[in-house]
């Protein structure tokens, strides 16, 4: 693996960090992106000091700000890198609010920032092929039982969040295969996987007396990233593309990810991505 290079999203803590970590150890030039500069440094810092590759660098990235996610893909593009695979690891869960341009925060910062991201990055991908597009999604997916495309214009309603959750994690398996459709023949291969439940800082927003308990029996964040370094590095699914993971097995994805509904998605986050 010396000499590839990859880019997670999120990856200044939990399944991001794990999987970055994880692939530094295997000689990856790896690029964490993070909101926070500081959160950011320390875990670039911290994946060098405890693998001993020097090739881990960061980048600057709110998903929730479609001009941060352009910033982003600028920074990465300016300097010629090949890019093998992408992660697109970062996401949010049990938050109410609308992101800069006005998007469901967990549908924008889910699925949206995420979109134009691997849109911004796609030519370099193809370029570098094969190469990798591995989504974070959930088996949450399977709860949505479709997209509203007027709902992700305005924040969530219920005090949890789990139905627009769900859909923000069903929109990441359409647009995986949505993208796998649109680069069949490339060399780009693209992943969507449930990392189970994982005891990871999503669950912050928990009151610590109860944070505990609920998170005791999940998995740890390593645990958690097993299968998303699997579908990043195994040569055992290197020909498959666009469909759904979960365990380090193929699993057949929710009845309502169609490819119509795929398509709608796609037009729809490409419109309001252009500038």
């Amino acid at each position: 693996m010396d000499g590839r290079t990859v880019v997670v999203t999120g990856a200044n803590t939990g399944i991001g960090l794990a999987t970055a970590s994880a692939l530094a150890g295997q000689g990856w030039r790896v690029y964490v992106t993070a909101r926070s500069e500081r959160k950011g440094a320390a875990a670039v810092a911290g994946i060098k000091a405890a693998t001993g590759n020097d090739a881990v660098f960061l980048l600057m990235l709110d998903l929730a700000d479609l001009s941060s996610v352009r910033d982003c893909a600028t920074s990465f593009l300016e300097p010629y890198e090949p890019l093998h695979v992408l992660v697109n690891n970062a996401g949010v869960a049990g938050r109410r609010g609308l992101t800069r341009q006005g998007f469901e925060l967990m549908f924008g910062v889910n699925h949206l920032g995420h979109f134009l991201l691997t849109q911004l990055l796609l030519e370099r991908l193809v370029s570098s092929a094969p190469s990798r597009v591995v989504t974070v999604s959930s088996d949450a997916h399977y709860n949505a039982p479709g997209v509203d495309f007027e709902a992700v214009r305005r924040p969530a309603r219920g005090i949890t969040g789990l139905g627009e959750y769900a859909v923000s994690k069903l929109c990441n398996v359409l647009f995986s295969q949505e993208l796998a459709r649109r680069t069949a023949g490339t060399g780009v291969h693209s992943y969507a996987l449930h990392p189970g439940v994982v005891a990871s800082d999503i669950w912050r927003r928990v009151p610590w007396p109860v944070r505990p308990i609920v998170t005791r029996n999940m998995l740890s964040v390593s645990e958690g990233a097993q299968t998303s370094l699997y579908c990043a590095t195994s040569p055992s699914v290197a020909a498959d593309s666009g469909l759904f993971y979960d365990k380090c097995a193929l699993r057949e994805a929710s009845d309502v990810a169609t490819p119509e509904l795929g398509r709608a998605l796609w037009e729809r986050s490409e419109a309001w991505t252009t500038v």
